[in-house]
């Protein structure tokens, strides 16, 4: 399960596995009710690819990103 906090304070719980960003991205659209192509994903100054898998950031359960709205 991927956390993800929100810069306006929303909490988001994902469960995924090993997918891509861009998946990800589709699965906290579907929670938050916006658009998956407004979501940036960051981890202090890196901003996450939509076509990089999960493994190559070393993205795993229990893990915090932060989330933006473009």
């Amino acid at each position: 399960m991927v956390r993800l906090f929100c810069c306006l304070g929303k909490k988001v719980c994902v469960k995924c596995t090993d997918d891509t960003i861009g998946d990800l991205k589709k699965l906290i659209a579907a929670q938050t009710g916006t658009g998956w192509n407004k979501i940036v994903l960051k981890k202090w100054y890196m901003i996450f690819k939509d076509h990089v898998s999960l493994g190559d950031y070393e993205i795993h359960d229990g893990m915090n990103l932060e989330l933006y709205y473009q």
